[in-house]
């Protein structure tokens, strides 16, 4: 406990550094183009676009649970692509940072955090949007919308301690970004982001749901679409917090067991 205790408070005595260096780490990303950070939203909304041709104009999906396709995935598709932004940008950063890792006044514990609200600020106009097509398509505002940030910590928490892990692993072992790639793919199809999982076989379902993200998921379009308090799914919950904070030990654990030699490594 003392260490956590120690932890959290250098975090808040370095907020400053570490919020400035999320906002140059998303600056960074699309400086080598013309029209720089506004790629990081135009991919996603042209992806959501062909899925609204696609599925909505083109297949007339019908209304799930009483909502048009295209607005039940638009919740699902945000939320993923925040969790595949964060994982891989975790995974990589102790080789993307190489040059803070090797000072030895930096606490290159830091960088998945800096990862995390790096991505963060492009969810949240994400976020936005889906409020406003929400509001379009007469889908009014409702407190739920509150929770929906509940689901987006616990996100974050999740991610901070599988990119604790990944990132340590992926110093020592090369492949370890590809077999991250693998897992996104794989994680896609499990995860209920264009199936409605309550016409799944209850035995397939049981076995999709030890996936965390079918609680996050799950939980944004509960949040955002259906007025469901994430109270009324408590072994759902529980079992996300468990997974969570067991990531959180075991990641933090092995990044701080193995940080002495990433400077050697990298």
């Amino acid at each position: 406990m003392k260490k956590i205790k120690s932890f959290l408070i250098e975090l808040l005595n370095n907020r400053q550094i570490i919020l400035r260096l999320a906002v140059n780490d998303f600056k960074s990303k699309y400086s080598n183009s013309i029209l720089g950070a506004v790629w990081a939203y135009v991919q996603p909304l042209i992806t959501i676009l062909v899925f609204a041709i696609v599925f909505q104009l083109g297949y007339k999906n019908l209304p799930i649970k009483g909502i048009p396709f295209i607005i039940w995935y638009i919740p699902a598709y945000i939320c993923w692509i925040f969790y595949v932004d964060m994982l891989s940008g975790c995974t990589n950063v102790l080789h993307e940072y190489s040059f803070l890792v090797k000072k030895i006044k930096f606490n290159v514990t830091m960088l998945p955090i800096i990862k995390i609200i790096s991505a963060f600020m492009v969810h949240i106009v994400f976020i936005i949007f889906n409020i406003v097509v929400n509001t379009i398509m007469s889908h009014k505002p409702t407190i739920f919308y509150i929770q929906g940030f509940y689901y987006t910590f616990a996100l974050m928490l999740l991610c901070l301690g599988t990119g604790w892990l990944f990132s340590a692993l992926n110093v020592f072992f090369k492949d370890m970004i590809q077999i991250v790639n693998i897992i996104i793919q794989v994680g896609f199809w499990i995860s209920p982001i264009l199936w409605n999982y309550e016409e799944m076989d209850p035995t397939i379902l049981k076995l999709m749901q030890i996936n965390p993200m079918f609680y996050i998921i799950n939980g944004y379009r509960e949040s955002f679409l259906y007025e469901v308090p994430f109270w009324e799914h408590p072994y759902q919950t529980i079992y996300f917090w468990i997974l969570t904070l067991v990531l959180l030990v075991i990641g933090g654990y092995i990044f701080v067991r193995t940080k002495s030699h990433f400077a050697d490594e990298l």
